[in-house]
């Protein structure tokens, strides 16, 4: 039976189409993901690491860093490889697609710093000097005085206004909470024999 010139048989296998696709690629993994146990230890963002998130995703911070460590020999540095547990407290999980800067999945880990996650918002050449990243300063207020309840930021005298101190404002400090937040957890994996498996550097159950 010939489809073009049956518009009711070809609308038909199309939309059948359309929704086993739908059920396969889209709605049964969701449905799964959402029964993935979280990795041991981790726990629910913080309400000011919330914030924190919602200020990444709105800068576009996932457009030049990624948050997915691959089982490969070049993404060492940035953690272990990612598990789905990673994720299970992430909503939308930002896995990124590029990588301008670094990955970022264990940023808490490796810059455990709240001071270090300051200064490179504020202006990332303080402290990496070759950085292409754009500087966040709207998210901070330079002072002639810094009142009580301030968190002044060490600026080094090349990159801060003069006769100035400059402060955080509850964004930058907020931003800063989702990136300390950003801590891989060690995973306990066992070997086919049952032994410690030698690439994990952890103790097997």
């Amino acid at each position: 039976m010939s489809f073009h010139i049956h518009a009711r048989l070809l609308f038909g296998t199309a939309f059948l189409g359309f929704v086993a696709l739908t059920l396969l690629i889209a709605v049964i993994p969701a449905y799964q993901i959402q029964k993935t146990p979280p990795t041991p230890g981790l726990q629910p963002l913080t309400d000011e690491a919330t914030r924190g998130m919602k200020l990444y995703v709105a800068e576009g911070c996932s457009y030049c860093h990624s948050q997915q460590v691959r089982p490969l020999r070049v993404d060492e540095p940035f953690g272990r490889p990612s598990a789905a547990g990673d994720y299970v407290y992430q909503t939308p999980e930002l896995l990124g697609t590029e990588r301008t800067g670094p990955d970022l999945s264990n940023i808490g880990n490796r810059q455990a710093s709240q001071v270090w996650h300051l200064l490179h918002l504020y202006n990332p050449r303080s402290v990496v000097r070759a950085s292409v990243m754009p500087s966040y300063s709207w998210y901070f207020k330079a002072k002639d005085q810094a009142g009580p309840q301030d968190v002044v930021v060490p600026v080094p005298a090349e990159f801060a206004p003069a006769g100035k101190v400059v402060v955080a404002k509850p964004e930058a400090l907020a931003l800063a909470a989702y990136l300390l937040s950003l801590k891989q957890l060690p995973l306990k994996v066992v070997s086919d024999a049952g032994a410690p498996d030698p690439g994990t550097g952890h103790t097997m159950p």
